[in-house]
């Protein structure tokens, strides 16, 4: 087990050094720099200084010298500086994480408590009517293309009936009392319902193939003929061998789902990292682009690795010993 931990940690290690160098050198690849941009702002700015400039920001230099001091500098704990916010960039991303994590762990939680009880009930009776009332309405949420809904979830709530606001984030330091805690709270429904409904149909699905394969499964056969309750062998029985591919799916959607909000983010004002990404690449700030980034990629890494140890809790048969060995 403590070498299957190493082994993976050694394999993540190099997946993150391997994406930023990649991500820095297609940030780096841009057309236009920060200089450039300083240039379209105070054009007294003569070639000269710009030059003086590049050289020393280092953007004069060849992009394995200018990723080496920069991988160097984040190794010991210096991310830079974000040039949109003139702040250090850990200072701009750690309440844009706080935000994104609360937004994105509402509304995923939610899709789980809605989605997986429907795709068993929708597998336990197959072809049912039941069955095909979840479909449609699964189907109908992974039709629903995100823009449109926010869009509308905005028309209807917040233009037409004015019961919640368009976006934004409410006032933490109203957060207090119990009208400030429910004013806080408003300016989450809007998005948070949004990305639910975006997720709910891909997860129902999931498992209701997952379900309706392993109820066709030998054991599952013998484990009624056994008597035992159909209680019993739905869930003790099919629902934590169903679980597994389903448990893969959940890791990636939610390393996807911590960067991919940015469409929902961006049209509810929402300052977490999916809008913090989009504007600064906009911005061609590069410091916050990279780490912004960097950290979906880590956050992914460790769902995957959450993932594999998931499997050993649900199947037994699933160990490390022959990494080990």
């Amino acid at each position: 087990m403590i070498h299957f931990l190493f082994h993976r940690l050694w394999q993540s290690a190099l997946v993150v050094v391997v994406v930023s160098f990649v991500v820095y050198a297609l940030i780096g690849l841009m057309p236009g720099d920060p200089i450039d941009l300083m240039i379209t702002a105070d054009p007294k700015i003569t070639p000269q200084d710009a030059a003086r400039l590049r050289s020393l920001y280092g953007l004069d230099r060849p992009i394995l010298e200018r990723y080496g001091h920069w991988l160097s500098a984040a190794l010991s704990g210096d991310f830079g500086f974000s040039r949109l916010h003139a702040k250090p960039v850990m200072q701009v991303l750690i309440p844009a994480i706080g935000n994104t994590v609360t937004l994105l762990g509402l509304s995923f939680a939610l899709a789980l408590l809605i989605a997986l009880p429907a795709g068993i009930a929708a597998a336990y009776r197959p072809y049912s009517k039941t069955d095909y009332a979840i479909n449609m309405v699964a189907f109908s949420g992974i039709s629903v293309p995100p823009f449109w809904l926010a869009l509308m979830l905005i028309i209807v709530f917040a233009v037409m009936l004015g019961v919640l606001p368009a976006g934004g984030l409410g006032n933490i330091g109203g957060a207090g009392e119990v009208g400030g805690i429910w004013d806080n709270a408003r300016y989450l429904v809007l998005p948070v319902t949004s990305l639910t409904i975006a997720s709910i149909g891909g997860h129902t699905r999931y498992m209701r193939a997952a379900m309706i394969e392993t109820l066709r499964q030998d054991y599952i056969r013998t484990a009624r003929a056994t008597g035992a309750s159909e209680a019993r062998v739905l869930f003790g029985h099919a629902l934590r061998n169903a679980m597994i591919p389903v448990v893969t799916i959940i890791a990636l959607d939610f390393g996807y789902l911590f960067s991919g909000a940015l469409i929902t983010e961006t049209i509810f004002a929402w300052p977490g990292m999916g809008r913090l990404i989009f504007d600064a690449i906009m911005g061609n700030d590069f410091n916050l682009a990279l780490v912004a980034l960097l950290l979906a990629t880590v956050l992914t890494l460790v769902c995957n690795f959450l993932a594999d140890v998931a499997y050993v809790w649900l199947d037994p048969r699933v160990s490390f010993q022959k990494v080990d060995e």
